[in-house]
């Protein structure tokens, strides 16, 4: 006789229902991960191989390190094509930013493409992860048992080995930084004036405005008063270097005040006059207001402030990252104009 057919209940139906669905879904998501993580993969990949490749220039990027009392700093040399080693051409110091390094500072810069055409060498010192989480040079620890000093010897560190090693001009030395790195290229020129011609402060604090991490912050919003130079006029006259400062008025990360108080401390330490300010734009990128600070006929110090700029390297390359605007004036330009003018006084 035939089974009694029982029609199936509810519960199973939905059971069943939901079983399917579920391995479904769950296939789908496993398929939806693998492509994530073979993208998240992928994407970590070309960043490594991106980091270790060359930034652009047709010359030569060499690596190297420096040690000391803080440790050691890796750094990085970018030797143009044709410079013979029995000549002597000058070198230009570049200290990157927070949340940079050397590699992505050359590449924001652009600075060895003018290197390239102008004939000079170029060192990019580069901070590590350990010393500072965001890649920050530790230019406010200034106490007793800070960093700041032991940085600076690695910087010095690795200059003296290009010195050795390459047809570098010690006469012909300049150096310029942004943010973080131009607060360390001015606590570097205090520490070390004589071994330079020059300095370029872009979007820094002033040396003396921070000795810990909550007054750098404080400093940052340009709720505190520079520090004064440890220099005189005579000494100012005899071999401190002119310094260029360079800041955007739209920058929220380092108020613009910062700009005005570093040339205010140079030209007050020299005994230096402030001369009328001049209105330039070229093309279509920000304009800028450009001040001069004269001691006669030697300018001490000028202060380029740029409209519309935030942080970032102005007249950066647009593949930079967030700290390059490639609207805003060519910054690196008026690096090399600057320190060519020094070099040649």
């Amino acid at each position: 006789m035939p089974k009694d057919y029982r029609a199936p209940s509810w519960n199973k139906i939905m059971s069943r229902g939901l079983s399917t669905a579920t391995k479904k879904a769950l296939r789908a998501g496993t398929r939806a991960v693998k492509r994530a993580s073979s993208n998240t993969v992928t994407k970590a990949i070309k960043r490594r191989v991106d980091a270790k490749k060359p930034p652009p220039g047709a010359g030569s990027w060499i690596s190297g390190l420096a040690v000391g009392t803080a440790g050691a700093r890796s750094f990085h040399v970018y030797r143009p094509l044709g410079i013979r080693a029995n000549e002597r051409v000058p070198l230009l110091v570049m200290l990157h930013g927070c949340g940079q390094d050397a590699r992505s500072f050359a590449v924001s810069t652009r600075m060895n493409q003018i290197a390239d055409r102008e004939r000079f060498l170029v060192l990019y010192p580069e901070q590590d992860r350990l010393s500072n989480p965001q890649g920050c040079w530790n230019w406010f620890d200034t106490t007793v048992i800070g960093c700041a000093f032991g940085e600076v010897d690695l910087i010095m560190n690795a200059i003296n080995q290009v010195n050795l090693l390459y047809p570098v001009d010690s006469d012909r030395v300049a150096v310029a930084g942004l943010s973080a790195g131009a607060s360390m290229a001015a606590l570097l020129v205090s520490r070390n004036p004589k071994r330079f011609k020059a300095v370029v402060m872009h979007s820094g604090i002033p040396i003396g405005t921070a000795r810990s991490t909550l007054t750098a912050i404080g400093a940052m919003y340009g709720l505190l008063e520079a520090g004064r130079l440890e220099a005189t006029p005579t000494t100012m006259a005899e071999y401190w270097p002119s310094l260029l400062v360079i800041h955007g008025d739209g920058d929220s990360v380092v108020a613009a005040s910062n700009g005005q108080a570093a040339v205010n401390s140079w030209a007050e330490a020299a005994g230096a006059r402030t001369c009328a300010s001049r209105n330039l734009q070229r093309g279509k990128r920000y304009p800028m207001t450009v001040t001069d600070f004269k001691c006669g006929v030697k300018t001490v110090a000028t202060l380029i402030k740029i409209e519309s700029l935030g942080h970032a390297w102005s007249g950066g390359a647009a593949s930079g990252g967030n700290f390059s605007d490639a609207r805003g004036p060519d910054a690196s330009r008026m690096v090399w104009a600057f320190m060519d003018r020094q070099f040649r006084e």
